[in-house]
């Protein structure tokens, strides 16, 4: 059985972190690209950071230089670091695995980061 148990989100002040985790299990973790979504309500879910098989990563303009995505292959996991959260980060982030070889893509459940005063 596939499953992906993410963690680590909650109500943060601005220039505040929080660091994301997401475990997968049924999958043979390491030959997945893994990503981090977001989406706010009332819009799309966008990808926020990638991390490859072999490591590279790849941000999106509006994260870049503030979160930083890991993996750990022997512990089925990835993270998101965020750091000097905004306003404009509030979202429900899922955890996204994707094979290029045969195209099987799962998702997280979700966890809710607020950035508030």
């Amino acid at each position: 059985q596939v499953q992906f148990v993410e963690s680590g989100g909650g109500l943060v002040q601005p220039g505040g972190s929080l660091r994301l985790s997401c475990v997968a299990s049924g999958i043979t973790f390491s030959s997945y690209v893994m990503r981090w979504y977001r989406q706010a309500p009332g819009k799309q879910r966008d990808s926020v950071a990638t991390v490859t098989n072999g490591g590279s990563t790849n941000y999106a303009d509006s994260v870049k230089g503030r979160f930083t995505i890991s993996r750990d292959n022997a512990k089925n996991t990835v993270y998101l670091q965020m750091n000097s959260l905004k306003a404009e980060d509030t979202a429900v982030y899922y955890c996204n695995a994707a094979n290029l070889a045969n195209y099987r893509n799962y998702w997280g459940q979700g966890t809710q980061v607020t950035v508030s005063s």
